[in-house]
């Protein structure tokens, strides 16, 4: 069964009526259990489960000790290129936006790795938009052996590549793949991508699935948050973990919480998830998946990142930049979409020890 056929299981499920039966009891006695199965994580994914934050957040607590001490990671994304052919109603990049697009050459690539290697940074993650013509394949395996001299571990973050693809880049230097779905509902997905390579679903969802086939050390996926309901979105981003997870149990898997963030000419309508649903969900993935790394990247403010460092979060992004050359080039000034915490990897360094946990620069393994 591909990943595609597995989540089609879950289409008809009653979400209201399992919702409306849940009972505090119910509630109370999943957070005691040791192994949660998906009917577990749907009710700890339910309005019922709002009542009980606390002791989900003390259980969260000590899944992620047991799992992973008190260490945090940084990393930083490293923009290279802004050009894409999708239409893509949520993203700053869509084709249908007009501003100066930019890609890096390779002594720029460079310039931007030092700039990035100087304050501490060892984990990148690389981002380009969706123009295999602009990006092949060959700039972005270049631009990995480039990397591969100032970092110790570089994960993607490009468009959906096949198995083929993924071996190439993995064989240059590539350990780690970053993918979203953005959204699960295919009825959305199809209405939110109007145009390009991006608008073909069953290919974006089996892409995580292609990169483990092809040997990725890492793999983080997650749901863009504000396009559909929460509650759904996160259910299937946790049914897309395990089926994944059951196929490959030697991959390391991270989760990531993206909430819509605004853009210049920004025209999509969010579905607000509202800080407390959004910690409640982390607390549910914690408890769902012990194991799991969990990502809150620069989306989201100064103060919400301080405050759920405890609740299990395990990687988290500093000094960030989200236009092309961000970090070396000043004049490129058009980002992918608003950050909300700016501060320098020094900054975060410091809000994380202050928190009682120990920034880590590099990611062993």
């Amino acid at each position: 069964m591909n990943t595609y056929g597995y989540l089609q299981q879950f289409s008809n499920l009653d979400f209201t009526e399992i919702f409306s039966s849940t009972t505090d009891a119910d509630i109370l006695k999943i957070i005691a259990k040791k192994e949660l199965n998906y009917h577990d994580f749907l009710q700890l994914l339910s309005p019922k489960a709002e009542d009980f934050l606390e002791e989900m957040a003390q259980k969260a607590k000590l899944n992620s000790l047991k799992y992973f001490g008190k260490a945090i990671l940084l990393y930083s994304p490293l923009y290279i290129a802004d050009f894409c052919e999708n239409q893509c109603q949520y993203c700053g990049y869509s084709v249908m936006n007009k501003f100066q697009r930019h890609k890096l050459n390779f002594e720029q690539i460079e310039t931007e790795a030092r700039a990035i290697h100087q304050t501490g940074i060892r984990h990148i993650v690389l981002l380009t938009g969706d123009s295999r013509q602009t990006t092949p394949i060959s700039y972005i395996k270049k631009a990995v052996q480039i990397l591969k001299n100032y970092f110790d571990s570089i994960t993607i973050e490009i468009y959906a590549l096949t198995k083929i693809e993924y071996a190439e880049l993995i064989a240059a230097g590539v350990d780690g793949l970053t993918i979203y779905q953005e959204v699960y509902d295919e009825k959305i997905y199809d209405g939110v991508h109007l145009r390009g390579p991006k608008k073909d679903y069953k290919f974006r969802m089996e892409a995580p699935f292609r990169g483990a086939e092809a040997g990725m050390h890492s793999l983080n996926i997650g749901a863009l948050l504000g396009l559909n309901d929460w509650r759904k979105e996160l259910f299937l981003t946790g049914q897309h973990l395990r089926f994944l997870f059951r196929k490959f149990p030697a991959v390391e898997y991270k989760i990531s919480f993206p909430r819509l963030r605004p853009y210049h000419g920004s025209k999509v309508k969010t579905i607000e998830i509202s800080d407390k649903n959004l910690v409640q969900g982390i607390l549910a993935m914690r408890l769902y998946f012990p194991q799991i790394g969990i990502n809150i990247s620069t989306r989201e403010s100064e103060h919400f990142r301080d405050n759920v460092m405890p609740l299990g979060v395990t990687q988290i992004s500093a000094g960030v930049k989200t236009s092309v050359g961000g970090y070396s080039l000043k004049e490129n000034e058009e980002n992918q979409f608003e950050i909300a915490d700016n501060r320098t990897v020094a900054e975060m360094k410091k809000a994380i020890s202050n928190a009682g946990f120990q920034p880590i620069f590099k990611n062993w393994f």
